[in-house]
């Protein structure tokens, strides 16, 4: 019920007529700043930005042990990572693990310098198995209804966040896992990934929104096929059937993430937000009012700071300096 109230009030503040949407209230993280595995005061000298030996923001705020959230200080980036790391399950989402996802994105949706967030894995060779089928034997029907529920809300919650997010799959994303990655806006994997929704083998079905992301995606008949199957899909196939947004050879996804990302955060906020409003809520409409939605959404532009800035940038040849204003 937590993680449901938490989408709600995300999503309200998301789309109500009258919202500012990218005027969210501050909510201070501690930290420290580490380089690879090294920690380094605060007040070291900037470095040049690099995938391969970035600085990283530890924000202390995830409520697991599984769950990791940091923000890449580089560049001033507004980019934030959050990294599932149960390497002993395969990251399988129980208990734990969903807490610690939910209180990251909620501390995501509360920092007003997010631009962009990251779903990765830090364990090798998986990005998610899916369910903790171990945990969900010891439920009884009650107890998994309510998990399932909370797993459901917490993935509506990820879609809804008010700044894109990228799915970095390296390695298996089974059940819950492929239906995280289907949640957020982009998906990047490397060749040698595997994606399945296995859940009609064990009797089941997809219940964390898999049954309705995964047809709006590639299609109604495809859909059926990968459920009723449960078969596994490998990058370049998915790619192909538009289920993945980028296949890139194996090890490369985050890389490659990284540099979709820089690529967003350097663009207008507050028009990114806008824009993924007016596509979300767009696509669930007809025409007319997918349009008078557009016209909403480019009001909430119109007046902005960072709009006279993008056009004085414009004339004078060089980068614009936007502040989310």
């Amino acid at each position: 019920m937590g993680a449901l109230r938490v989408f709600a009030r995300s999503l309200g503040r998301c789309l109500r007529d009258n919202s500012k949407p990218y005027l969210i209230p501050n909510q201070p993280f501690r930290s420290f700043i580490t380089v690879s595995q090294q920690i380094v005061p605060c007040n070291s000298e900037p470095w040049q930005f690099q995938y391969q030996n970035r600085r990283t923001l530890i924000l202390e705020s995830s409520a697991s042990e599984f769950v990791k959230l940091h923000r890449l200080v580089d560049l001033d980036s507004g980019i934030f990572e959050v990294s599932l790391d149960r390497p002993g399950a395969k990251n399988a989402i129980g208990k734990d693990l969903l807490r610690g996802l939910s209180h990251a994105l909620e501390s995501i949706d509360q920092e007003p310098s997010a631009k962009v967030a990251l779903i990765r894995s830090l364990v090798p060779g998986v990005f998610c198995a899916g369910a903790d089928l171990k945990e969900r034997r010891t439920m009884n029907p009650s107890e998994v209804k309510d998990f399932v529920n909370t797993l459901r809300s917490t993935f509506s919650f990820l879609e809804a966040l008010c700044v894109p997010t990228i799915a970095v799959i390296e390695g298996v994303a089974f059940g819950g896992g492929l239906e995280m990655a289907l949640a957020c806006d982009l998906r990047i994997c490397g060749e040698d990934a595997l994606m399945s929704l296995p859940e009609t083998g064990l009797a089941i079905i997809p219940g964390a929104g898999g049954t309705q992301r995964l047809p709006r995606l590639v299609g109604k008949a495809t859909a059926k096929d990968i459920i009723f199957t449960g078969r596994k899909i490998n990058g370049r196939d998915a790619l192909s059937m538009g289920l993945i947004d980028y296949c890139v050879p194996a090890g490369e996804a985050h890389s490659k993430a990284l540099a979709v990302a820089q690529d967003i955060s350097q663009k207008g906020p507050v028009a990114i937000r806008m824009a993924k409003r007016a596509i979300n809520e767009g696509v669930e409409t007809d025409m007319a009012s997918g349009l008078a939605l557009e016209e909403e959404c480019y009001d909430e532009v119109l007046n902005t700071k960072d709009r006279l800035e993008g056009l004085a940038a414009f004339a004078e040849k060089r980068k614009p300096k936007y502040t989310g204003e």
